[in-house]
C-alpha cells in the first residue's frame, strides 16, 4: 500500500502533525505534492536508481519528497542536519546525488557542498538569493499532480553515522515492482506485530534522517495511520503530545525511557497515557531493570526489535515473551538467526559469538566500498551477513546482545562487554547517562574506565565516584567493576540514542 489509496478515500485525514505547532499535511496534500514533485524530478532527468539528497531537520515537507521517490524508483538519502560542509560534500559526491532538497534553514549549513549537485532546492529561500537555488514550493507548483502510468518503487540510501572513519552508503537493491503493487517489507514486518492500521496515531520523536523514524513513519502512512512528529525529544513533551493527539503507538529508545522514568513523580501522573496501545523500541540494548519500571508504568504493551540500517535481518520480542526471557531482543522474524565463532564456525546455544542473519540473497551492500561489504559477509556464506554486533541465542532460540564487537574489553585475557556495566550504572539516581570503554593498562592489557554524565543538580566528587563503585560492585563480578571514573558534562550520542565512543577513546586513552 502507499498514501495515494487513503488520498483517494480520506483525502482530509492528517499524515502528518507536528505535535509542537499542530501543523498537518493530510493525504489528499500528500499524494499530490509527492506527484508534483515527483514529475519535476523526472523532468529535471533523473531515472531509476538515481540519488535525491534530503538534508533537513523535521519537516512535514520530508515525507513529500520520500514518497515522491518512492514512486519514482529513486534512492533518497536522509542526511544527518548537524553535518559540516565538507562532510555533507563528501556523501553528495560518494553518493552521486544528482538532487539536493533541503529544509529550512539548512542553506547555510550546506556551503559549498552543493557544487556537483544539478538540481538544488530550498524549502525556505531567501528572496536575496544569487538564483544558485529554486524554491521549493515553486517546483512543486510547476509539476504535473496526474499520476504516470509507471511508478517504479524507490528505496532509501542511508549512510552510516561514520565513528570510525567516512560514513559508507547503504544500498540496497531496488524492489522490481510498482508503487501501487503489495510487498513492501516494513509494512509487512511491521504492520502486523504492531496492529498498524488507518486508526494508528504514530509518536516520533526522533530525527526522521534516521532509518528507523523515516521507514517505520513511512509503513504507517502507507497503511493510512496518522504520523505525531517531535521537533525534537523533550520527556514531558512527549508524555504531553501523547496526551493531546491520543496517540496508540510510539517509537522509543532506550535514553528516553531513562528520562522519562527520572521525572518527578508528579509529572508523570500530570499525562494521561491511556490511549497508546503499542509502544515499540530499538536503536541500543534497553537495561532489562528500565523495561521492568517501564512495564509497571505504561503495562505490558512495549514491543523490542533488533535490526539495523543495513536490515541483514530482524528479531522480535513481544511484552509477553519478553516476561519469560527477559533481555533478550526476540526471535528472528526476518532472516535466519546464526551465531558464530571467529573462525565462522556455527556456535550452540549459549555461546557468545558474532550475529549472522541467512538470507536467500545478501540485502545490502556499502556503496564504493567492496572491501566493507565483503567483511560483512560470513566467511563461508555469502548470505550470511553481519554489522558486527555480538550476542548468544538461548535455547529456545531467543537472541541476546552483548555488545558490539568493536567495544568489547579484553582485561587480563578476559572479555568484558560494556553494556552490561552500563546498564547497572545508568539505574543509579545520580547518573544521567554514561559510556564504559577500556583503556591501555600495562599489566592487565585494558582496564575498564566508566565515563558518567551526572544528573541535574548533582555535583562530580570523588565521594560520588566511590559511591558508584560501590554500586556497581553490589551488582557485578569484581573483575567488571570500572577501574576509574570520570565525569564529564554531557555523553556523545547520536539522536537515536547510540553511544559514540569513538571521540571517548581518543579523549581518555
Amino acid at each position: 500500500m502507499y498514501p495515494g489509496v487513503h488520498a483517494a478515500t480520506a483525502p482530509d485525514r492528517p499524515a502528518v502533525i507536528m505535535s509542537a505547532t499542530g501543523e498537518r499535511l493530510t493525504f489528499g496534500e500528500l499524494e499530490e505534492n509527492s506527484r508534483r514533485l515527483a514529475d519535476r524530478l523526472r523532468a529535471r532527468g533523473l531515472r531509476r536508481g538515481d540519488v535525491v539528497a534530503l538534508l533537513s531537520g523535521n519537516d512535514p515537507r520530508m515525507f513529500e519528497v520520500y514518497w515522491a521517490c518512492q514512486r519514482s524508483g529513486l534512492y533518497v538519502s536522509a542526511v544527518n542536519k548537524h553535518l559540516k560542509p565538507d562532510e555533507l560534500a563528501y556523501i553528495l559526491s560518494d553518493s552521486g546525488a544528482r538532487a539536493l532538497i533541503v529544509g529550512p534553514g539548512m542553506i547555510d549549513a550546506v556551503g559549498d557542498a552543493r557544487s556537483g549537485v544539478e538540481y538544488a532546492v530550498a524549502m525556505d529561500l531567501p528572496s536575496s538569493d544569487s538564483g544558485e537555488w529554486l524554491d521549493y514550493a515553486s517546483e512543486v507548483a510547476l509539476g504535473s499532480p496526474e499520476p504516470v502510468a509507471d511508478q517504479p518503487r524507490g528505496g532509501d540510501m542511508l549512510y552510516s553515522s561514520g565513528t570510525t572513519g567516512r560514513p559508507k552508503g547503504i544500498r540496497p537493491p531496488l524492489p522490481d515492482r510498482d508503487i501501487k503493487e503489495p510487498g513492501d517489507a516494513m509494512v509487512a514486518l511491521f504492520g502486523p506485530a504492531l496492529a498498524l492500521d488507518s486508526d494508528t496515531v504514530f509518536l516520533s520523536p526522533a530525527p526522521l534522517y534516521h532509518a528507523a523514524p523515516l521507514r517505520l513513519c513511512g509503513a504507517v502512512q502507507a497503511l493510512g495511520g496518522t504520523v505525531v512528529v517531535m521537533d525534537r525529544f523533550d520527556a514531558e513533551a512527549a508524555l504531553a503530545a501523547v496526551e493531546t493527539y491520543q496517540v496508540t503507538h510510539g517509537q522509543w529508545v532506550p535514553t528516553m525511557f531513562v528520562r522519562m522514568l527520572k521525572l518527578p513523580a508528579e509529572i508523570r501522573a500530570k499525562y494521561d497515557m491511556s490511549s497508546m496501545t503499542h509502544a515499540v523500541h530499538a536503536a541500543a540494548p534497553c537495561p532489562a531493570e528500565v523495561k521492568r519500571q517501564m512495564f509497571d508504568w505504561w503495562g505490558p504493551i512495549l514491543h523490542e526489535y533488533y535490526s539495523s540500517t543495513e536490515v541483514s535481518g530482524t528479531t522480535w520480542v513481544t511484552p509477553q515473551d519478553w516476561e519469560t526471557h527477559q533481555g533478550s531482543v526476540g526471535k528472528p522474524i526476518l532472516g535466519i538467526l546464526r551465531i558464530c565463532a571467529e573462525d565462522g564456525t556455527e556456535l550452540p546455544p549459549g555461546e557468545i559469538g558474532t550475529i549472522y542473519f541467512e538470507r536467500d540473497e545478501r540485502p545490502f551492500e556499502y556503496h564504493n566500498d567492496p572491501a566493507k561489504t565483503k567483511a560483512a559477509e560470513h566467511p563461508s556464506h555469502p548470505n550470511w551477513t553481519t554489522v558486527g554486533d555480538i550476542g548468544f541465542v538461548d535455547e529456545d532460540g531467543f537472541l541476546y546482545l552483548t555488545d558490539r564487537k568493536a567495544f568489547m574489553i579484553i582485561s587480563g585475557g578476559v572479555n568484558i562487554y560494556p553494556q552490561e556495566i552500563e546498564d547497572v550504572l545508568v539505574l543509579h539516581p545520580a547518573v544521567s547517562d554514561v559510556a564504559v570503554i577500556g583503556v591501555p593498562d600495562e599489566e592487565m592489557g585494558e582496564k575498564v574506565l566508566a565515563i558518567v554524565q551526572p544528573a541535574e543538580g548533582v555535583t562530580p566528587s570523588a565521594p560520588l565516584a566511590d559511591e558508584l563503585t560501590a554500586f556497581a560492585r553490589s551488582h557485578l563480578a569484581g573483575y567488571k567493576i570500572p577501574r576509574r571514573i570520570e565525569f564529564t558534562n554531557a555523553l556523545p550520542r547520536t539522536p537515536t540514542g547510540k553511544l559514540v565512543k569513538g571521540p571517548l577513546r581518543n579523549l581518555y586513552t
